[in-house]
């Protein structure tokens, strides 16, 4: 089994700690609804609910950046799948994130433009572009099943 293996955090982020008299503690500034946004409207014989909903989709995409989903067609099996490698990939030794030829150099950590403790927020993302998943030479062992 790999190790896990944080990112750089210290050596990212050391300016923030080091010059910083801040005291930081971790809170929920507030707590929202996200916009739920029912697919099947998509598929109405109806225009105008088509209509609405894609500008439904187009507001809460611009608002929020992401919204919730009901009615998306995609079976709990898949999705349930999909959580599996999601841990799995998180899981990996950092290096093995950071260097993959399947992440498309796409791997991001931490908040690269915070320039105090109050505006640092932990996150780690990735995005897998679906045209690369059909290149023969972008899953390494580890990450097969992502196809």
């Amino acid at each position: 089994m790999a190790t896990i293996c944080d990112p750089p955090f210290a050596n990212q982020y050391k300016n923030l700690f080091s010059d910083s008299t801040e005291v930081y503690s971790c809170k929920a500034v507030g707590e929202c609804e996200l916009p739920l946004i029912d697919l099947s409207r998509l598929w109405s014989e109806n225009r105008e609910e088509r209509m609405t909903c894609a500008k439904d989709i187009a507001k809460a995409s611009s608002e929020w950046g992401f919204f919730q989903v009901l009615n998306h067609g995609i079976s709990l099996e898949l999705l349930g799948e999909m959580r599996k490698e999601q841990r799995k990939l998180f899981q990996l030794p950092f290096e093995a994130k950071a260097s993959s030829g399947i992440l498309n150099g796409s791997y991001r950590w931490g908040t690269p433009t915070a320039a105090s403790l109050k505006n640092f927020s932990w996150s780690e993302a990735f995005h897998v572009p679906l045209a690369k998943l059909a290149d023969d030479d972008c899953c390494s062992e580890e990450f097969a099943s992502l196809r």
